[in-house]
């Protein structure tokens, strides 16, 4: 039995450092990320996975063996271009999360910013009001129930590309328990002044 949960340890870690390439060289997103290194291996569709934590310890191993040049400037563009969407949206309480909040992100990731309105259409009636295209649509949230997200293409001028932001709305009272350590004791998201701290951090 210790063998066979020895073998099944390797295995979803050896699935977890394929994963963790496909995250940093083709900007996917952990869940399907994981899937497809199941695929690129061979491996049954019903695979034990290894769970998000470890998939993550194996992006920043990744990043730092190969791309530690590069990655703090193009995180710190990211956080800049973040930075610049959530003072567009004070107004509704933005919170970065994500790899470009915890530091692990690359010029391939996304943006996630959490909005906590008092009205949930509030947002995107900014959106609108501003002339932003977005494609709106419904994922699951932090707290396991459906929650709509506002998806956009934005110009980050410091990496010449564009950058996909999510903005994930939330109702006001959420942002409670949108502040609760997570498994590893972190933080999970951080508001306008402690992206701002990130970024002086940084030397920006």
């Amino acid at each position: 039995m210790r063998r066979k949960i020895e073998s099944m340890d390797s295995l979803k870690a050896e699935i977890a450092a394929v994963a963790a390439r496909i995250v940093v060289e083709e900007g996917q997103e952990y869940g399907p990320a994981k899937h497809r290194a199941v695929k690129q291996m061979g491996l049954p569709g019903r695979t034990a996975l290894p769970d998000n934590d470890a998939v993550e310890e194996a992006v920043i191993d990744y990043i730092s063996l190969f791309y530690a040049e590069t990655q703090p400037g193009e995180l710190r563009a990211l956080r800049r271009l973040a930075l610049t969407w959530m003072q567009r949206l004070a107004s509704f309480r933005p919170h970065l999360g994500g790899g470009v909040w915890h530091g692990n992100a690359t010029r391939l990731s996304d943006i996630y910013i959490q909005l906590f309105c008092d009205d949930c259409k509030s947002a995107e009636i900014a959106l609108i009001d501003h002339g932003v295209r977005y494609i709106a649509r419904t994922i699951t949230g932090f707290h396991g129930a459906p929650v709509e997200a506002l998806s956009l293409n934005a110009f980050c001028p410091d990496l010449n590309d564009m950058t996909a932001i999510h903005l994930l709305v939330y109702d006001h009272d959420d942002v409670r328990g949108a502040l609760r350590p997570d498994a590893k004791g972190r933080t999970p998201r951080g508001d306008l002044a402690a992206v701002q701290a990130l970024l002086h951090d940084q030397g920006t």
